[in-house]
């Protein structure tokens, strides 16, 4: 029998995730039944979504079950197949989840889809031509809807979501500002994906200082702005948004491991009357099939750039999550499993 190595929830974090929070384990791999085929992962994302699901609350999904693999995006290769729409040696992306094999029921609807990784490093359909390239683009094009001329702002620009914002941006003809936590990452964020500003948020950590610098960066105003963070960022990119701007609420990493910072002046979304959209991008699927026609046609022609934070083997999981939480990462946090 194979042996498996998984990465499962052993208990519900008090506050703050700690690694006492994950078990290594290791587990025989079931024999297949029809339908079924035998992934081994090459490549597991890390994603701040996956602190939220830890906690036993009311949310968009289901809470992470204690005991079971944790959660995650997964690109591998078919070793086995009881199903006939797969052959080993197939390479696809799914949700494998946090461990280094995972048994597929192949016939359930968006299980797992083939991709082709001759062109497109496979990796990248878990960074830039996947989940969070998908959601830039969503949040950007269909919440945001730029417009050639306008100011886009996103924080944790350097990051898979964030830089991807900031491109796509640029290429529809805005001005795109990023922030983004040290000198290195907005060097980055300038120099190689071509933003106009980024702000480094970590020399700037008071209201005025940070607006100060906002102000700088974007002297025309704020038209739209892709939230990523929340907290202090997002109040002050709130205070200098231009009449009838928009806001794509991604996420709020910032209070996912501790207290919540709250919109302190709530009366801008009235006064400047802003639009405001939380949104969830496996809730829009409809548009998945535009995305990835652009976000793949961009990275294979070089036009749309990325970087990737790799831990190496399942049982660095945990501890690459917890510095993701921490912004530690620099670009698509990835788990190498072989």
């Amino acid at each position: 029998m194979t042996v498996n190595q998984r990465i499962v929830l052993a208990s519900r974090p008090a506050g703050e995730a700690t690694v006492d929070n994950f078990r290594l384990e290791s587990v025989e791999v079931p024999a297949l039944a029809d339908g079924q085929v035998l992934v081994r992962n090459h490549h597991l994302s890390l994603d701040p979504y996956m602190r939220m699901r830890m906690n036993d609350a009311k949310s968009y999904a289901a809470p992470q079950a204690i005991g079971e693999p944790m959660v995650g995006g997964t690109v591998g290769e078919v070793v086995e197949s009881r199903h006939a729409g797969y052959a080993v040696g197939d390479t696809i992306v799914g949700m494998g989840g946090w461990q280094q094999y995972t048994v597929v029921n192949a016939a359930v609807p968006g299980a797992m889809r083939k991709v082709d990784a001759s062109v497109i490093p496979l990796s990248a359909y878990l960074g830039a031509v996947g989940m969070p390239g998908v959601t830039a683009w969503v949040g950007l094009i269909h919440l945001i809807e730029p417009k050639a001329g306008e100011t886009i702002v996103v924080d944790a620009a350097s990051g898979a979501v964030g830089s991807a914002v900031g491109q796509l941006a640029k290429s529809r003809g805005c001005r795109a500002v990023g922030l983004a936590g040290g000198a290195d990452k907005c060097a980055y964020v300038i120099e190689e994906l071509g933003f106009d500003a980024c702000i480094d948020y970590k020399q700037h950590r008071d209201f005025a200082s940070l607006a100060a610098a906002l102000d700088v960066a974007a002297p025309n105003g704020v038209d739209g702005l892709f939230e990523n963070v929340g907290g202090l960022i997002l109040n002050v990119v709130l205070s200098r948004m231009n009449a009838f701007g928009r806001v794509a609420l991604c996420g709020m990493i910032s209070g996912y491991d501790g207290p919540a910072m709250p919109i302190t002046e709530p009366r801008l979304l009235l006064t400047q009357r802003l639009k405001l959209q939380g949104f969830i991008v496996s809730e829009h699927m409809s548009l998945w099939p535009g995305a990835l026609k652009e976000l793949g046609g961009l990275v294979a022609t070089g036009q749309l750039k990325y970087r990737e934070s790799v831990a190496m083997g399942i049982a660095a999981a945990p501890e690459a999550f917890l510095g993701l939480l921490k912004g530690k990462n620099f670009g698509k946090q990835l788990v190498k499993l072989i």
